[in-house]
């Protein structure tokens, strides 16, 4: 699950900056026990596991937008989509759940619907970005507007109650652990998977130098493809959590949470530039911008100071980070 770039040499350092040369998701391990420390400090019932469990269930939909962001970032590619792709397929599920019922058919029916959209909105920004070969950052936000567009299109104004049956099964049991954890389970396999794949270290690969990769063979348009399909799937999968989360339908769900997701993949130590990161380090900054919102939420800041200082706070604990990094590989 901790899949690493290959370093070039002028990264490559001793001491600690092999530790982290392996492991570059470390400052963020250490950014997200302190903050720990700081929520149970603030407020002691936050680390009991009924709370814990709430956080992880709120946050899942960025941790799996942040690792969707991850796949694209490895490859020196960015996705301005990734939250619009998010709200469409939520949307999408929600609309064809209600049309089919409601029930245990129609709910499994609308989520393959929904995994399929996903891919072919990832498919699409592929074809645009690595076959077309326009600026991600330009190509990706304007497939987000129109993303975005025929979430509106599907769902004009949010509030579409999902089924009982899906938002009761998100938050619920299953003898006796919460559902929420077996999600985790299922995604450490797939990231396990995945990271034993040619696709990841090629992603890297291309990340890390595209004129050496396209001159050893390496498919470069196919892989840059194929990592924009891979955050269109985990960006679906992230629609399902905030869909169990919020029970309902809402064009505009992910609307932030794209710039959330780049951030939490900066915090983990993945660098934008592509070729160096792990999708252990963007989960890791996923949770630290959810324990920085606790931490602020807790210390009792008033409603209209809370932006500036959640603000302000991940920009602390991500120039921390960036220079732990820096200091480890100098």
């Amino acid at each position: 699950m901790a899949e690493t770039a290959t370093v070039p040499s002028y990264r490559r350092a001793g001491g600690i900056g092999r530790v982290l040369e392996r492991y570059p998701f470390l400052p963020a391990l250490v950014i997200v026990v302190a903050l720990l420390f700081l929520n149970g400090f603030f407020s002691p019932n936050s680390l009991s596991f009924r709370a814990l469990t709430g956080l992880l269930s709120t946050y899942m939909a960025l941790i799996l937008l942040s690792i969707a962001q991850t796949y694209v970032v490895y490859a020196g590619d960015i996705d301005l989509s990734a939250g619009a792709i998010l709200s469409l397929v939520n949307v999408a599920i929600v609309v064809l759940m209600e049309r089919w019922g409601g029930g245990a058919g129609a709910v499994l029916l609308a989520l393959a619907m929904g995994l399929l959209l996903g891919l072919v909105c990832g498919l699409v920004n592929g074809l645009v970005v690595a076959a077309l070969r326009l600026q991600a950052i330009v190509a990706t936000f304007a497939t987000s507007i129109f993303f975005t567009g025929l979430a509106l299109y599907i769902l004009p104004v949010a509030g579409t109650p999902a089924p009982a049956l899906f938002w009761r099964a998100y938050g619920g049991r299953f003898f006796g652990v919460p559902f929420v954890f077996y999600i985790l389970a299922v995604l450490a396999i797939l990231l396990a998977v995945l990271s034993r794949t040619r696709l990841v270290t090629q992603l890297l690969a291309v990340g890390d130098d595209p004129q050496a990769a396209y001159q050893t063979g390496l498919p470069v348009v196919a892989t840059r493809v194929k990592g924009y399909v891979l955050c269109g799937l985990f960006s679906a999968l992230a629609a399902f959590c905030i869909t169990g989360d919020t029970a309902s339908g809402d064009p505009l769900v992910g609307g932030k949470m794209t710039l959330y997701s780049v951030a939490a993949v900066v915090l983990g130590g993945s660098a934008l530039s592509g070729g160096w990161g792990t999708v252990v380090g963007s989960l890791l900054g996923a949770l630290t911008i959810a324990l920085v919102n606790s931490v602020v939420f807790f210390m009792g800041t008033p409603s209209e100071w809370q932006n500036f200082v959640q603000g302000l706070a991940i920009l602390l604990v991500l120039m921390a980070g960036v220079l732990a990094g820096r200091r480890g590989r100098s």
